[in-house]
């Protein structure tokens, strides 16, 4: 999915391209075939195109009412694993401390141990980033052609590196 707050008219032709070449040939060779040689045939009734218009103007608005349903989901979900993940690492700054303990630590190793936490941490989100970005054996957006010249340049990191050259940085 490529969310963006605007799509500039270059970006919407490049991307619908291929799709707006062919109807642009279809509508011609339609428009010939009907007006110019007659084939008077290929005009369609339009009852036909209202009761197939409002049909899949319904199958759109339900589709698209359950895509945002899965997408509003799915940001709740993230946006909890980001409020809980502040939330650990204030905890973990904060309480461990020498005030509780019967033999005291060094601030230099008491700073270490934080900092080993806080980094664990960063490698699950590390981890867990790159096990959303798996693909599935459903997920057929890279065997189209203009969907893989997409991947290709939004440049996404976790296409570029494994999990385990990033975790080397956590770890």
């Amino acid at each position: 999915m490529y969310i963006k707050k605007k799509y500039s008219g270059l970006t919407m032709l490049r991307w619908t391209r291929r799709e707006l070449r062919f109807f642009i040939v279809w509508s011609l060779i339609v428009t010939v075939l009907f007006e110019v040689v007659g084939l008077q045939w290929l005009q369609v009734p339009w009852t036909a195109l209202a009761l197939i218009g409002t049909a899949v103007a319904f199958l759109i608005g339900f589709q698209s009412n359950a895509v945002y349903g899965r997408l509003w989901e799915a940001r709740q979900i993230w946006g909890g694993i980001v409020n809980d993940s502040r939330m650990f690492t204030i905890m973990a700054l904060d309480m461990i401390t020498n005030e509780y303990t019967k033999s005291p630590v060094s601030g230099e190793e008491l700073a270490e141990l934080k900092k080993t936490i806080v980094m664990r941490h960063i490698a699950w989100l590390t981890a867990l980033r790159h096990a959303m970005r798996q693909i599935k054996p459903w997920e057929t957006y890279r065997i189209n052609k203009r969907n893989s010249e997409w991947v290709n340049a939004l440049h996404i990191p976790e296409l570029e590196s494994t999990l385990e050259q990033d975790l080397k940085n956590y770890l």
